[in-house]
């Protein structure tokens, strides 16, 4: 397949889909707590318990619905999905902006983790129109609308949220909104009538995902299961690294704040230019080792680090981890055939979103036991230490499915 203009400009249309959907995404994140505090009247100790379980109802809904979005862009195509999933979006924003009570949270919340999970139909719509050798990098610019919605949005929802705490839930759902109008006029369908398949509902799960697909190629289980442990090590940032930072370096919410900002940022230019210009000469496996020899790396600086800079050394040695998942992602999509992108895509977001199940209480247990008065040793680095002990697993699990791949090829 090679890359066409009008492939450009559709990939163009689908990164500002995404990037959209993460500013969104971003600008309701800051003010989620005090919408919580407002309506159960908590204290911020039991609010954080309220937020843990509305995150595992998010990933639930994700794991279970993940699939049956892959399946049914399979079917449909991937346009009428990701509209439909970007204006449920919108509506879902609208629902917690005018939330009358807890419950009616909870609904968002839950309706969130269906549509959030239209990225497997994203993903799909980009390995449609990307030539194989162009995926790992047209995947890694969907990486940088991730870093620039998470760096964007809360500074967004801050300000937004200052005025008035609701006032970010009804920005989120009017960008939504005219996402869903732009995606309405500009979006085209990017897979053609004869790589549709039936859609069956026994299908439209994990596990029958995974095993049809594995029908296809063997490699596809062992890069699956590299994905869903990458973003096991990946979610340590939002589930730890701010209590961690105050832990280990007494930062300040400013500091604190800036020094996330900073870890979304160099994320987002590692994925969205630095892949693109080193992947043509390091090609997917060394660029894999490479990313996850920078996570472990910056893992044992910010474990010895006492003073800021130290701190932000680690943050750059430690973006070289975007060079992980993109090329893991283009060469587990060439492992199947364009009919079955879509269950693909949705295979990997359901099993990935394991890891917003498990690893929360995995990391945040970690960082209780290891600082604080009673603690086993005081090493507050011990989350991020554990998340580059599962990096080494995610390498393992991937170079054995590369090394299945090059014997197929």
């Amino acid at each position: 397949m090679a890359e066409t203009s009008a492939n450009r400009a559709s990939f163009g249309i689908v990164f500002a889909i995404v990037l959209i959907d993460m500013l969104g995404f971003g600008i309701v994140t800051p003010v989620l707590p005090g919408l919580i505090i407002d309506l159960t009247r908590v204290d911020i100790g039991t609010a954080a318990e309220y937020a843990g379980w509305l995150g595992a109802g998010y990933a639930v809904m994700q794991f279970v619905f993940a699939p049956v979005l892959g399946n049914l862009s399979d079917r449909y195509g991937r346009r009428p999905v990701l509209l439909a999933a970007v204006l449920m979006l919108g509506l879902d924003y609208l629902l917690q902006a005018v939330a009358p009570t807890f419950a009616w949270l909870i609904v968002g919340r839950l309706l969130a983790g269906v549509t959030g999970a239209s990225f497997s139909a994203a993903y799909a719509y980009i390995a449609d129109i990307s030539p194989p050798e162009k995926r790992a990098a047209n995947f890694g610019m969907v990486g940088l609308a991730f870093g620039v919605g998470f760096v964007v949005g809360p500074a967004m929802g801050g300000l937004l949220g200052s005025i008035n705490p609701r006032l970010p839930f009804y920005v989120a759902s009017a960008l939504a909104l005219t996402n869903f109008a732009f995606g309405l006029v500009f979006l085209k369908e990017s897979l053609g009538p004869e790589n549709r398949r039936p859609f069956d509902w026994r299908k439209a799960n994990a596990v029958s995902s995974l095993r049809a697909l594995r029908g296809q190629s063997p490699t596809v289980l062992w890069f699956v299961a590299a994905l869903g442990t990458w973003q096991l090590v990946s979610v340590v940032y939002p589930a730890a690294w701010a209590y961690f930072a105050i832990a280990a370096y007494g930062f300040s919410v400013r500091e604190v704040g800036l020094a996330l900002a900073m870890v979304g940022f160099s994320s987002a230019v590692v994925q969205g230019f630095g892949l693109r210009l080193a992947l043509p000469y390091l090609g997917e496996r060394r660029a894999v080792v490479l990313g996850v020899t920078g996570l472990c790396v910056a893992a044992v600086i910010y474990s010895l680090a006492r003073e800021a800079w130290q701190v932000y050394l680690a943050i750059a040695v430690g973006s070289l981890q975007g060079f992980v998942q993109s090329p893991i992602a283009a060469l587990n999509s060439q492992a199947v055939d364009a009919r079955s992108q879509g269950e693909l895509q949705g295979a990997v977001q359901s099993v990935g979103s394991i890891a917003a199940i498990i690893g929360p209480p995995l990391y945040t247990q970690a960082l209780a036991r290891f600082s604080g008065p009673d603690a086993i040793i005081n090493l507050p680095g011990m989350p991020i230490l554990i998340s580059a002990a599962i990096s080494l697993i995610t390498l393992a699990l991937f170079w054995k499915g590369a090394s299945l791949l090059k014997r197929e090829g």
